[in-house]
């Protein structure tokens, strides 16, 4: 049995689907099912059962134990316009550590979902180094949550036999719909091209970046999932890893690879930056995948921004499916 948090999240249905598809159905789905939006994500996966998020405790005191072969704790607030901390505190920071506690008390192996948000502006650049975690400086309260959990989770004096944290870059990729502002440019520039014929992208309001040059990290959901179970099916060394593809690129190109994908003339405009997130606005992730590369050398050969562009415009959103 396979505890999945998230389950009705982006990232947490997707695994779910490459889970099923390895033959893995004994899932457990952890999440908040009430939100009919997110419905589509979970409704025809294979699993065991539905548990909400606020039973989630409750539930595990009632299991064997011995049965729970991994926890997956992807679920979190990951609104990064959100300025609430105490939001990010309980449901990101105080959550998370409960359920790590109960992975260390019975030693169930523990992948759990960190951000490259923690590292900020950069300047301590995208190394995945434990050593520099506890100066990193976010630039929100969601990557201060994410940022404080890794700190924990090093300082502690137990950890389980098998325990591994992801700083997820900009993940792109099908069943992202319900995200709304939150959703990745791809998607928003796939449907701002259906409606008007051509894209918005922000302007640079940063002296070393020409306007459509920022530049992001941009990892398709695939790779990431394979990730995941490589992680959980072989025994690599324990610790806090970049998950990224380990090449920064323009939004320029993102948006270029959707009209290319949809076989339409390339038509964008540069708008100002939204007041609200424009001093928090990260113009640059590049993941360091060293440490990466070393546990799973697959990593070498993850999609390439237009290949992955292509496999999301052409067989999810033009179609409108879920993986």
């Amino acid at each position: 049995m396979i505890i999945v948090t998230g389950a009705a999240g982006f990232i947490g249905s997707a695994l779910i689907r490459f889970l099923n598809d390895q033959g893995i159905n004994e899932i457990i789905l952890v999440d908040h099912f009430l939100i009919s939006s997110k419905k589509k994500n979970w409704i025809n996966k294979k699993k065991t059962d539905l548990v909400e998020r606020k039973d989630l405790f409750n539930f595990l005191s009632s299991v064997n134990k011995r049965k729970i072969k991994a926890i997956f704790h992807l679920g979190a607030r990951t609104d990064t316009t959100e300025k609430e901390w105490s939001i990010f505190e309980k449901l990101n920071f105080s959550y998370s550590k409960k359920i790590w506690n109960y992975a260390v008390e019975n030693d169930i192996p523990f992948i759990y979902a960190s951000s490259a948000a923690t590292y900020g502006d950069g300047k301590n650049n995208f190394l995945d180094s434990h050593e520099i975690i506890s100066d990193l400086i976010p630039l929100n309260p969601y990557g201060k949550s994410k940022n404080d959990f890794d700190k924990f989770v090093l300082t502690q004096e137990k950890k389980p036999s098998r325990w591994y944290g992801f700083k997820f870059f900009n993940v792109y990729g099908p069943n992202e719909y319900h995200k709304g502002r939150m959703a990745s440019v791809i998607f928003h520039t796939y449907n701002q091209i259906q409606k008007t014929g051509r894209m918005n992208l922000f302007r640079s309001h940063h002296k070393d970046y020409k306007d459509g040059e920022q530049s992001r990290d941009f990892i398709y959901i695939k790779d990431v999932v394979s990730t995941l179970f490589y992680f959980y099916e072989n025994n690599p060394k324990n610790g806090i890893y970049n998950l990224g593809t380990g090449k920064a690129r323009t939004f320029y190109d993102l948006a270029s690879a959707v009209f290319n994908a949809l076989d339409l003339n390339i038509n964008i405009n540069f708008i100002d930056t939204p007041i609200d997130i424009r001093d928090t606005y990260q113009y640059f992730t590049e993941a360091d995948l060293n440490k990466l590369t070393q546990e799973m050398p697959l990593a070498n050969s993850f999609f390439t921004l237009e290949n992955g562009i292509n496999d999301y415009v052409k067989n999810y959103l033009i179609e409108n499916k879920i993986y």
